[in-house]
């Protein structure tokens, strides 16, 4: 785990085994950060589940701590930790072993070695801002003790902090400069104005992400978070976070040949039922024991593509093609796989009045 202070750039360096608790991370903080520096004003994190938890909410809420977390798939908004984070993986890739069961041994040379020089934005180092004077480093001059062992062990240690220094100094000056390459301004967005959402960050339904849409939407801005992070109006299916990034978005263009691309069409009534045309279909699956169909809409992008019911299909003849296409796939002549779950079926089934789903064959 890594601590960083926004003001003196202090940074702490933490060893945990695997991903830590709430509880456990709330430890760490007090036995690392707060006998050293009390409690602070602000902690910005990301959004893991040890962050977003009640116990750590109610912790921090105790200790008047304000919690701040992170834009959802943008690191960046954390940049300052983020970047420290690649620099020390950088170190500890350079000098670790194979096996690499010795990188906690690592951390505080690289701790003390980060802490002691000259950061850019305060040009000082934290341990200068933090207590107005620089601490005394191992001395240059190789140890002349009568005991071997102890000549060995300072040896050691004096390699250690200078790889460790340089390798910190060196990782910085490159993750800068390619920052700096990669840095665009952001457009001014407005609410109201639709946006592209770019999928990197989004669990598609197609079997490849590599050959799926680059960008889904377009979708309309609700508020502007922040200059570089807005809230978006999402699909209903959509289960996310709904605040971006802007490096995540990018302008909609209106048509301007409308007439070549005409909106969705409206659901046709019939029988008192509103009724969709199904375009194709995408995949099957049985899930708690049921037969369902991935849908593609008729007129609808892939964003609204969704799982529905094969009692509520009522498209035989894309039915038919698709498991022409696709045999080896779950039908409804082909055994269901897997058991049901005592009391789950009743909770996902829908009413069959709800929506009727048909194709034009």
């Amino acid at each position: 785990m890594v601590v960083v202070d926004r003001l003196s750039k202090m940074t702490h360096f933490i060893p945990t085994q695997g991903l830590p608790y709430a509880k456990s991370t709330a430890d760490l903080f007090f036995h690392h950060v707060f006998r050293l520096h009390g409690t602070p004003e602000t902690i910005i994190s990301d959004r893991g589940p040890q962050f977003t938890s009640r116990f750590w909410k109610a912790f921090c809420t105790l200790l008047q701590i304000s919690v701040c977390l992170s834009t959802a798939f943008h690191p960046h908004s954390n940049g300052q930790t983020e970047r420290t984070n690649q620099t020390l993986e950088q170190y500890l890739r350079c000098y670790t072993s194979y096996l690499q069961d010795d990188w906690s041994d690592l951390l505080t040379s690289a701790e003390f070695a980060y802490n002691s020089q000259t950061h850019a934005s305060i040009k000082q180092s934290p341990f200068f801002i933090n207590y107005g004077f620089h601490p005394s480093v191992l001395p240059n001059a190789p140890p002349k003790s009568p005991l071997p062992m102890v000549n060995d062990h300072i040896r050691n240690l004096q390699q250690g902090f200078i790889l460790a220094k340089n390798t910190l100094l060196e990782s910085q000056n490159t993750y800068k400069k390619y920052a700096d390459l990669h840095h665009k301004a952001a457009p001014a967005y407005q609410p109201s104005q639709k946006v592209w959402l770019s999928t990197k960050n989004l669990k598609l339904s197609c079997p490849t992400k590599k050959l799926g849409p680059k960008y889904i939407g377009p979708y309309p801005i609700i508020s502007i978070v922040s200059p570089v992070a807005v809230r978006l109006q999402l699909h209903p299916s959509f289960r996310i976070h709904p605040v971006f990034h802007v490096s995540l978005l990018k302008p909609w263009t209106k048509d301007h040949f409308p007439q070549r691309s005409p909106p969705p069409p409206d659901p046709i009534p019939v029988k008192g039922l509103k009724e969709f045309e199904v375009q194709r279909i995408l995949d099957s699956r049985s899930r708690f024991n049921r037969l369902e169909y991935l849908i593609q809409w008729k007129g609808y992008g892939p964003e609204e593509n969704s799982w529905e019911p094969a009692t509520q299909v009522h498209a035989p003849s894309r039915v038919r093609a698709f498991h022409l296409q696709h045999p080896s796939k779950p039908g409804p002549l082909r055994p269901q796989r897997g058991r049901p779950k005592r009391g789950v079926l009743s909770g996902h089934a829908r009413p069959v009045a709800t929506t009727v789903i048909f194709a034009n064959v």
